[in-house]
């Protein structure tokens, strides 16, 4: 053991002397961030999470001290004694907490040297992700990094007291679970007393937290890891973690005013800002018709304009042959843009990606200057209401899309969210609330010839429209809400059917057999037999709500051990093969593909 450790204790975090503690004798305990050897002093940053702490080593206090420590090197581990003293006159540096003091050594040991390491350990590093990822232990040295764990820390407390004090029940559920239709891939774990039978790992506990409302715990709530085997991206990981909340007896408005609470809670506590409540509410139909997208970005305006009217007896075939299928034509009107035509080709390809055949466009340079390809297609008359249904004026550029309604509101909305960027319509630190709320319950996938849920099989219709069930399940409401921040969805839910004759209804739209109801869903229906309250609830993402707390660009900067976007760990080297001997004694063979 270390003889420093035996002798001392630290009695401070390396951001906490100040002017206060001036010949005060303290111990220290962190890691060299920089050493500058002046020829006289040496001069040395501590690092630990809480900041830094300059250190002075005087070859008239301790020669021998002195003389080692033109042998430290950064990231080295160390511990040191010394006493407080105040920066001479114009050293100060008012960027540190502690800069107007600095520590004289009079004893110190090095706990551990260090390899050279592969990027330096500060905020504004040029290594790239995957080399950060392979030494994440490294990376997580970083300050910004330590900060993002810390106000995640600070959230999570946060949470569990607030719904502690409103009397929810943190309840923990399985991990290893059976697979269910939940919208995403399972992750699948052989059972080896059982052959060639598995478990899944929980999509989410949604299951679990409806048969506890059903046992009467009234209240539950569960900070819980979640598996999703789906394809990533720069918000979404195959492992994250969920603010999972459920409550019996209780409505719609209900739930989102107590949600609202909790969210006020969370950026009081992580950011100090105070939300002004109640949030905003967008119906999932107004959501889609102004914005595109049922997580729309609100903090700028650039809404869809419905320009079919204009087009109803055109003579450009592009509109008309897509009025004519029951399609839409929508536009977008950019006022006073300035973008170029390679700027428009990039935007094309955009929303290319969405369906879209292609992105028209007029650019208004005149009061009688229009340009544009499609514009010499156009009578006076039509360009007469085109100017007074979307507002153009000189120095505008309009973009439209025409095709099937779902492709028009996906292209547009993500080149709005685009446009949103590149125009640099969103002022720093902006944040947007908005709950989106009567999503339809079903959608029809025309590929499979079927109704699917729009959020998941357990959610209720809305009870205004049961009755269209029987007749026409297309325009049927669900009780669903979503909670969406600067254009990413932080939270969903619904209330739940807690009706088993309403539930086996819904399996029948959804043409899930009788047989596979009950063979995935059993202990389900069998659960809502014995009086179960009604109930709802709602899971926020946890590490969304973080990455948009710190403003973070993705998801990764907030989870301690992440994976790459191919689900991937670079620094442990997961996933990887397995021995033999663990594959048979699980029944298994792998196949080479």
């Amino acid at each position: 053991m270390s003889d420093f450790l035996r002798r001392h204790v630290r009695t401070h975090h390396c951001a906490a002397l100040t002017a206060a503690d001036i010949d005060s004798e303290i111990v220290l305990m962190g890691w060299v961030a920089t050493r500058r050897d002046h020829g006289g002093l040496i001069f040395v940053d501590l690092r630990d999470r809480e900041g830094l702490t300059q250190i002075v080593l005087n070859p008239e206090i301790d020669p021998k001290a002195h003389e080692l420590a033109k042998h430290l090197r950064t990231e080295y581990a160390m511990g040191v004694k010394g006493v407080v003293q105040r920066r001479p006159a114009g050293m100060e540096n008012p960027k540190l907490a502690t800069g107007e003091i600095e520590i004289a050594v009079n004893e110190f040991e090095v706990f551990s040297r260090a390899a050279t390491p592969p990027f330096l350990i500060e905020d504004e590093v040029d290594a790239g992700e995957d080399v950060r990822l392979r030494h994440r232990y490294l990376d997580l040295r970083r300050p910004s990094l330590q900060r993002n764990l810390k106000l995640r820390h600070t959230v999570m407390q946060a949470a569990r007291q607030y719904l502690s004090e409103q009397g929810f029940l943190e309840v923990e559920t399985p991990f290893l679970t059976k697979s269910t239709p939940e919208g995403a891939r399972d992750y699948l774990i052989p059972a080896r007393l059982s052959p060639g039978q598995f478990y899944a790992l929980p999509q989410s506990p949604q299951i679990f937290k409806q048969l506890l409302m059903v046992a009467g715990f009234d209240r539950y709530f569960q900070i819980v890891r979640c598996f999703r085997d789906e394809d990533l991206r720069a918000d979404r990981q195959p492992e994250f973690t969920q603010i999972d909340i459920e409550m019996s007896f209780v409505t719609r408005d209900q739930v989102i005013a107590a949600m609202e609470q909790l969210i006020a809670t969370l950026w009081r506590a992580g950011v100090e800002v105070e939300l002004e409540l109640p949030l905003p509410q967008l119906s999932y139909r107004e959501a889609i018709d102004r914005y595109g997208l049922d997580a729309p970005d609100v903090r700028f305006d650039l809404e869809l304009i419905d320009v079919g009217s204009v087009f109803k007896e055109t003579e450009f075939k592009v509109f008309r042959q897509v009025l004519e299928k029951g399609g839409q034509i929508k536009a977008i009107n950019v006022k006073g843009a300035d973008l170029s035509r390679k700027d428009i080709d990039v935007l094309t390809e955009l929303v290319g990606i969405y369906g879209a055949k292609g992105l028209a466009w007029i650019k208004v340079a005149g009061e009688s200057e229009w340009t544009s390809p499609i514009v010499k297609f156009f009578s006076e008359g039509e360009k007469a209401q085109l100017k007074e249904t979307a507002g153009l004026e000189v120095g505008d550029l309009i973009f439209f899309v025409a095709d099937k309604t779902k492709v028009v509101h996906e292209a547009l909305g993500h080149l709005r969210k685009e446009l949103g960027r590149r125009l640099n319509l969103i002022s720093e630190g902006q944040n947007r609330f908005v709950w989106i709320t009567d999503f339809p319950l079903f959608e029809y996938e025309e590929t499979e010839k079927r109704f699917m849920a729009v959020h998941h099989l357990l959610t209720a219709p809305h009870p205004d429209d049961i009755a269209g069930l029987e007749s026409d399940p297309r325009q049927v409401r669900s009780l669903a809400y979503d909670l969406v921040l600067n254009g990413h969805e932080i939270g969903g839910g619904s209330i739940r059917i807690h009706d088993t004759a309403l539930q086996k209804k819904m399996f029948e739209i959804l043409q899930i057999p009788p047989e596979e109801a009950a063979a995935k869903f059993d202990f389900l229906l069998e659960g809502l037999k014995y009086g179960a309250p009604p109930h709802g609830g709602i899971a926020f993402g946890l590490d969304r709500v973080i990455m948009l707390m710190v403003g973070a660009e993705s998801i990764r900067e907030v989870i301690a051990f992440p994976k790459t976007q191919k689900a991937s760990d670079l620094m442990c080297g997961a996933p990887s093969l397995v021995d033999s001997v663990q594959l048979k004694e699980l029944g298994l063979q792998v196949r080479k593909t």
